[in-house]
């Protein structure tokens, strides 16, 4: 794999488990590409492209994860737990939190959870769902940044992490992580994301189930884990 979107091109679509959510069945392979693009194909319409970010307010649920997706699909970078002035030609967060945050002129909030009031935010559900199933090739250069903040962060850098990680823990496709750790540190998403979607392994965001493996945040976080073994933050080779 040489970029992100490889890890939801249609040859992976199946029905084995990928992402555990709370209060819901979660998503397997074939939901979680399809969304991804879909996702991907309404981000187009706002205007995500290369070289533009898309900030995410992150909680345990799907919607974040889609989100991340759907931007580095199209070659945006992504910040998560943005600052509430953001440069961002995008702001995915919950319909509560939305109005938080501000943008520069043209950028566009999109609420997920309950339906906004206010017309001028997009609700992700409703847009996302009529959205095509299809996703055209987007040629994009490994290097392309991915994650933005205090650094960024490359397509390479993640999937080279990732697959250090699940070499590491000799993830295979039965095997689900834990993301017992911020989605805002890249380390979190290299680990706790990208190591068991490389291998066709589950990501779990349900911090009350138990997983085989978990990534978390500090040697406290390590100790106080369901999961053994829990890898640290500092642990990841990014």
């Amino acid at each position: 794999m040489h970029i992100l979107g490889d890890l939801v091109v249609r040859s992976r679509r199946s029905d084995d488990p990928a992402l555990g959510v709370p209060g819901s069945g979660g998503y397997d392979y074939h939901r979680l590409c399809t969304t991804a693009w879909k996702t991907g194909n309404f981000f187009r319409h706002l205007g995500v492209r290369e070289g533009v970010t898309v900030g995410i307010h992150a909680k345990p649920a799907p919607q974040p994860i889609l989100g991340f997706l759907g931007s580095v699909l199209l070659g945006a970078s992504v910040r998560f737990d943005p600052p509430n002035d953001i440069d961002a030609r995008v702001l995915l967060a919950p319909t509560e939190a939305v109005g938080e945050y501000e943008l520069p002129p043209g950028g566009q909030y999109v609420a997920y959870g309950d339906a906004p009031a206010d017309p001028t935010v997009s609700h992700f559900e409703t847009d996302v769902w009529s959205e095509n199933p299809v996703f055209p090739e987007t040629p994009l250069s490994s290097d392309t940044p991915a994650l933005t903040g205090a650094r960024e962060v490359s397509h390479a850098e993640l999937l080279d992490a990732g697959t250090a990680v699940a070499d590491e823990w000799g993830l295979g496709p039965s095997d689900s992580v834990a993301v017992r750790a911020p989605l805002s540190d890249p380390r979190a998403i290299a680990a706790g994301l990208v190591a068991p979607l490389l291998v066709g392994g589950e990501c779990v965001l349900d911090t009350e189930r138990t997983a085989d493996f978990a990534v978390v945040d500090g040697d406290s976080g390590a100790s106080n884990a369901p999961e053994s073994p829990a890898l640290t933050l500092d642990d990841v080779p990014l």
